[in-house]
């Protein structure tokens, strides 16, 4: 049989969910394909996702972009990490880092021989064993090295960015691989008659834009894959109850840090992550339990510098599409689901949402087992990542408000029950389905928010405490050794990548 291949894509929507989007099929696939994307002045984007992930150094790798380019050019920042402030119980600080906690000793995971060494004696913090936390707090920051004997080699980052130059940044590096953009807004949707494929958008000029395939990145309302294609929303608000959010620049005081911070309010949480030419502020909040102009009142407060634009409010519901590729259109970004920001994943699912698409690419048949990989492989992401997120509401002693009181005693989704109940019970962490947070993540957000296993993994029996205690203490010594080594991180800014003055 000759395949049919396609031949012309269409992005319906800008922001960086498009643009990722174009960028990369433009990487991939070159002049095989035209590739349009339209976008609307008119339509503002939501813009204020501005942290992200490790895996976005793989982004980058994939486009080729220099990084000291793309840091320079979004107004970047480092992120070793996220401070958590208030979750576990009011009070509480702690470190989620990036990279490992110590090293494994015969297989056994670290923090196992962390957990016994517990019981001897007191091993201080886990946070002690982990390079990227020590640099964060110290306000350090270098880019890690590829020698394993080397500890700098244990550090891993990503970056804070400004969401509107990211967009611009991969504008431009899509437009020099022939991505056309179409100003226009999208005022009817055609389909074809036999089959329900998309066969083309109509814009208000009149314009019709047809394509093989649609990449749906009109955000929340989903303009192809839910108002056309009806693919149905999970909703998680009974489990992720917050569903607004207030945001608001402000100008930096300080020297920008190294980490996301995350403070728990009473009705939420509030973000602070610092760029090269400001702050980026925001209070994540349940309106059930707070209203708007109270949460405004709130990050109003909690500003540590002068307010540089109007707070502007975010209405969303955490969930997902049922389906995020349907006949010929695929959902990324807002338009196939959302969770809140607390752990920087929205920005790494469109990564995911479009790589796995280049992992299936379709012809012009459309395989329906291509397509229902996709969505199987979407759906598992998706909840594994809404797991890790209800962690830390539901990990919490707080019952100061309602929210608190809520999420402390709720049901929670099988799959994550059965996660705390081997952490629990010896500490034991398994990853399933290549889920994105690995041991290190999940074992510092669940000692962090004070879950305590009962015992340890009885394989660290098998060692020599003393000799264990040893290599823990040299460990640890190398940590705030190199930690004091390290150059803070506004100078590394400076010597490789400072952004030219606004």
């Amino acid at each position: 049989m000759t395949q049919q291949p396609i031949q012309t894509i269409a992005v319906i929507g800008g922001g960086t969910a498009g643009w990722m989007a174009a960028a990369a099929l433009a990487r991939k696939l070159g002049k095989t394909v035209r590739i349009t994307l339209v976008e609307s002045d008119e339509i503002s984007t939501v813009g204020v996702g501005e942290a992200t992930i490790p895996p976005i150094l793989n982004y980058n790798k994939f486009l080729g972009v220099d990084e000291n380019d793309f840091v320079r050019a979004t107004q970047a920042t480092f992120k070793l990490g996220i401070e958590l402030r208030d979750w576990g119980a009011i009070g509480d600080v702690y470190h989620h880092p990036f990279g490992r906690f110590g090293v494994d000793f015969d297989d056994t995971p670290f923090h196992q021989h962390w957990l016994r060494q517990r019981e001897l004696s007191d091993p201080g913090s886990i946070e002690l064993y982990s390079l990227p936390a020590a640099a964060a707090r110290a306000g350090k920051f270098f880019r890690p090295v590829e020698d394993p004997r080397n500890i700098l080699s244990m550090l891993a980052y990503a970056f804070h960015f400004d969401a509107s130059l990211y967009a611009g940044f991969l504008r431009t590096y899509a437009e020099a691989r022939g991505v056309v953009r179409q100003e226009g807004r999208v005022v009817e949707v055609l389909q074809r008659p036999l089959d329900g494929f998309i066969q083309g958008v109509r814009l208000q000029s009149g314009d019709i834009v047809e394509a093989d395939l649609f990449i749906d990145c009109s955000g929340f309302r989903g303009l192809l894959i839910e108002q056309t294609l009806d693919a149905g929303f999970d909703d998680w608000s009974h489990w992720l109850p917050c569903d607004r959010a207030v945001a608001a620049p402000s100008a930096r005081s300080t020297p920008p840090e190294p980490f996301t911070r995350s403070t728990a309010r009473e009705a939420g949480w509030q973000w602070r992550i610092g760029l090269q030419h400001r702050v980026g502020n925001g209070y994540v909040h349940c309106s059930r339990f707070i209203s708007e102009d109270e949460a405004t009142a709130v990050l109003l407060a909690n500003l540590d510098g002068e307010l540089l634009a109007e707070p502007r409010t975010l209405r969303f519901t955490a969930g997902r599409r049922r389906r995020s590729w349907i006949r010929n259109c695929v959902a990324l970004g807002l338009a196939g689901g959302f969770l809140e920001p607390l752990e920087s994943t929205s920005i790494h699912m469109i990564q995911t949402g479009v790589m796995r698409l280049l992992a299936l690419f379709p012809d012009q048949s459309f395989d329906s087992c291509q397509i229902d990989e996709y969505n199987r492989q979407t759906a598992t992401e998706y909840e594994r990542v809404r797991d890790f997120v209800i962690l830390h509401y539901h990990a919490t002693t707080r019952d100061d408000a309602p929210l608190w009181d809520h999420v402390r005693t709720m049901d929670i989704p099988e799959t994550l029950s059965r996660k705390l109940a081997l952490f629990r019970s010896q500490g034991r962490f398994f990853r399933e389905d290549e889920e994105l947070f690995s041991e290190t993540n999940w074992v510092a957000v669940m000692l962090g928010q004070g879950i305590r296993p009962r015992g340890h993994d009885p394989l660290a029996n098998t060692h020599d405490a003393a000799k264990i205690q040893t290599r823990m203490e040299r460990y640890r010594d190398m940590v705030a050794h190199a930690a004091s080594e390290m150059p803070t991180h506004q100078a590394f800014i400076d010597r490789f990548c400072k952004a030219p003055p606004v």
